[in-house]
């Protein structure tokens, strides 16, 4: 049986990473470049786990963009519903090696091609033509409020033709500056996903739902998985049309551990992923995305709910192990 085709939309950016504590050390400068941005990371994930997959975003032409847009379809996705257009590619700051300690990010993406992008610049009619399932990321609208307009429009056409419709609460403060919080956004976007992934806390924050403050590092499993189930069951009531909803826990106690796990939640069932451990993280960035794009692999080729969050954790933990924002792919399937 053929796979869903997937489109994903959102911004590409370029990952600037110094290779020590400082951008300007006196001696040994040196930067590490990687392509990346939350939504291509999913479509990387699902190409290499072999959906037939779309990448929509907005770039300038030149030689670095057609030289990541050949990385791009190197992996085996449909890069042709890019759009050309504007002067600059959003990009972000990461002062650690690969987000490893401090972590401190730095965006830059203003008045960036995909910024700029506004509603009449898209034809969704056209964009989303033999699509099977579209996803996007709260990313998106927080950047400015044309981007949160265009993905309203996305969702409501999507949503007409049947399209199955996926959603990541990525939250970043630092990206939501246009008056805007998240909260008088999110749910009215949120209201046409069949599935919801994120968080626990990104939940709250975006869509309302019960956080308990005196959740730590230190809350047992046991504890954040009957947590999870209480605020899958508030989303459920909250939208109707949404089926899956999956959170990641991520927790690190110094630079080089990781300690991943998640739950998934339908109107049925509720699963826990074993829990992955390593004190040998190679690359933090894009773990998330790797997760999502196992998540949505696994519910297209119809996987029991216990395997999907057990492929979707996989991918993500993974995904660790691999420098740069993209995953490799690599599931037991």
């Amino acid at each position: 049986m053929p796979l869903k085709k997937v489109l994903s939309f959102g911004e590409l950016l370029i990952r600037l990473q110094a290779t020590s504590e400082s951008f300007f050390e006196t001696s040994g400068n040196q930067l590490n470049i990687f392509p990346g941005g939350s939504e291509a990371n999913v479509a990387v994930t699902l190409a290499l786990l072999g959906v037939p997959t779309s990448y929509l975003t907005a770039i300038p032409d030149h030689v670095l963009t057609q030289e990541i847009n050949d990385k791009l379809t190197s992996y085996g996705i449909d890069t042709s519903k890019i759009k050309r257009q504007g002067d600059r590619l959003g990009s972000y700051f990461l002062l650690s090696a690969n987000g490893l300690s401090k972590g401190e990010v730095i965006y830059d993406r203003k008045y960036s091609a995909f910024s700029q992008l506004a509603p009449e610049d898209l034809n969704w009619d056209e964009l989303l033509e033999g699509i099977e399932w579209f996803h996007f990321t709260a990313l998106t609208p927080s950047l400015n409020e044309s981007l949160a307009k265009i993905c309203k429009q996305a969702l409501e056409v999507a949503s007409q033709k049947g399209i199955t419709i996926s959603v990541d609460l990525n939250y970043r403060n630092r990206l939501w500056q246009y008056g805007k919080e998240p909260i008088e956004v999110m749910p009215e976007l949120a209201q046409y996903a069949d599935v919801i992934m994120g968080n626990i806390w990104a939940a709250n924050k975006m869509l309302g739902t019960s956080i308990d403050d005196t959740l730590d590092r230190h809350t047992s499993k046991e504890n954040y998985f009957e947590f999870s189930k209480q605020s899958a069951k508030e989303i459920f009531q909250m939208y109707p049309k949404c089926k899956h909803i999956s959170n990641t826990f991520r927790f690190m106690d110094n630079p080089k551990h990781n300690l991943f796990y998640g739950t998934y939640h339908t109107s049925d069932e509720d699963k826990v992923s074993d829990t992955f451990e390593t004190n040998e993280v190679t690359d933090r960035i894009g773990s998330g995305d790797a997760f999502m794009g196992g998540l949505i692999y696994a519910i297209i080729t119809d996987h029991s709910p216990q395997e999907v969050i057990d492929i979707a954790t996989q991918a993500g933990f993974q995904k660790l192990a691999v420098e740069g924002d993209f995953g490799n792919g690599k599931i037991n399937k």
